[in-house]
Formats: structure tokens, C-alpha cells, sequence
């Protein structure tokens, strides 16, 4: 639901006054929640150019607005893992301690449709979630499919907060926060699989021979993790990349 002022209303009780205050000021200008509504719905990482092109205004002016929604905390900022020559670039994703406010969807609502999906269909959870992880990848047009990228990014913006560690045929990704953790915490079981299943579309959507597994622990602990193995095992093939400090 929407005020007349065409901002989606913030959850009830999940801002403090301060950090609405903070949020609310950001998106009272028109541009700016543009650019916040774009990023929302544009089901990838956002750069600039796209950006630029949309709104037919130059590099500079649309840089000045994604920085005050950056220090709003609305949208997170991230460097390009480039495997290709040339410097990175910066993309933006909408920041995961926003999501669920300001008319956007929350990890909870996503969960939710995935898990009706499950139930009106009588299929197993794990299988609705490897469809929606293929869909997230085939959804990316245009854009980056490097496996660790499509990764990391959709881990970032469901609210893990992935953290990447290099092995000797492939890479873990230790998720160090747990947005579902009161959920998980009476049904790991159908929490996990449902995520299993997404971390299994979207890695087979870019590579089906890549082997996936997911470590669980405590989710009020948090520290899961992802393995991804037989990147550099197989003859000729590229090893991903790594992006620096993640080694």
C-alpha cells in the first residue's frame, strides 16, 4: 500500500525514527526513488550507465544520487569481479536491511510465494527452488554470468552476507548472517531446502557439471556453508576467478 505521496510505507515497527527520518529524506526526491524503485525491480546488479540511460541525465548527476542512497543505507555498493582487462565497475544492489520497506519485497515474502508455490503444485520444496534459481539466472539479460558473480550477488541481496574462501577445485561461501533465523529455527529443514534448491538453480543454469553442497549449522549462529567444487578439476576448463581478498 502506498501513501499519497507515492512512497510505499516502511514496515510498521522495523525503523527506528533516526533511520526512517534518514530513509525517508533520501527517497523524497523524485529521481532518487526512481533509481531506488529500478534497483528493486530490476532483478540484477545496476550500474550507471544503465542508470544514465534511463533517466537521460549524465554520469555525474546520477552518481550524486546513488551516493545519498548509499548513506542512507537504501542501496549497497559493490566492485565488478572482472576477469576481463579494464578497471572494475561499481554496481548496486537495493541493501538488504531495507528489504521488506519502502514497498519492496522482503526475503520472508519471497520465501513465502516459493513455499505456496510448493503446496499448490505438491511438489518438493527443494525442486520450486532450483526452478526460481534457474529463472533468477535466466532473468539476467545482458548481464554478467560469471558463477561466482551470480552467486555472491544473490546471496548478498537475499541478506547472507556471503563471504568467499578460494579452494584448491573450486570455492566455499560461508554465509555469515541468517535472515531467517526465527523461521529456520523451527523448520530448518524446509528453510534450507528451499535455499539448497536456489543455490542448485542457479549454479547448473551456468555450469550442470559443477558439484554443490550446503553445510548447515545453527542459524542463530549463522556460519552455513556453500560449497562449490570441480571448477579446475575437468581438462581445459577456466578456473573462476577470484575477486581480491577473497582468496
Amino acid at each position: 500500500m502506498e501513501d499519497q505521496s507515492g512512497l510505499g510505507k516502511p514496515s510498521m515497527g522495523s525503523l527506528t525514527s533516526d533511520v526512517f527520518l534518514r530513509e525517508a529524506k533520501a527517497l523524497g526526491d523524485p529521481t532518487r526513488y526512481r533509481i531506488f524503485r529500478y534497483i528493486d525491480e530490476a532483478g540484477h546488479p545496476v550500474y550507471v550507465d544503465e542508470l544514465t540511460a534511463l533517466l537521460r541525465v549524465n554520469h555525474n548527476a546520477v552518481r550524486q544520487h546513488l551516493a545519498v542512497l548509499k548513506e542512507a543505507c537504501l542501496v549497497s555498493e559493490q566492485v565488478e569481479n572482472r576477469s576481463k582487462p579494464g578497471r572494475p565497475r561499481l554496481k548496486y544492489i537495493l541493501h538488504s536491511q531495507v528489504r521488506g520497506s519502502w514497498g519492496t519485497e522482503g526475503p520472508y515474502q519471497a520465501v513465502a510465494v516459493l513455499l505456496a508455490e510448493a503446496m499448490k503444485s505438491k511438489r518438493p520444496v527443494r525442486d520450486v527452488g532450483r526452478e526460481a534459481g534457474r529463472r533468477r539466472v535466466q532473468g539476467l539479460k545482458g548481464q554478467d554470468k560469471d558463477l561466482l558473480t551470480v552467486l555472491s550477488d544473490n546471496l548478498t541481496d537475499d541478506g547472507f552476507d556471503p563471504k568467499v574462501v578460494g579452494s584448491d577445485d573450486g570455492f566455499d561461501v560461508v554465509l555469515q548472517r541468517c535472515p531467517f533465523v526465527e523461521v529456520a529455527s523451527v523448520d530448518p529443514n524446509t528453510v534450507c531446502d528451499i535455499h539448497l534448491g536456489l543455490l542448485e538453480g542457479l549454479v547448473h543454469e551456468l555450469d550442470p557439471q559443477l558439484d554443490l553442497s550446503l553445510t548447515v549449522h545453527d542459524p542463530r549462529r549463522a556460519g552455513c556453508r556453500v560449497k562449490v567444487r570441480g571448477i579446475d578439476s575437468r581438462p581445459g576448463r577456466c578456473e573462476t576467478p577470484l575477486a581480491p581478498g577473497m582468496s
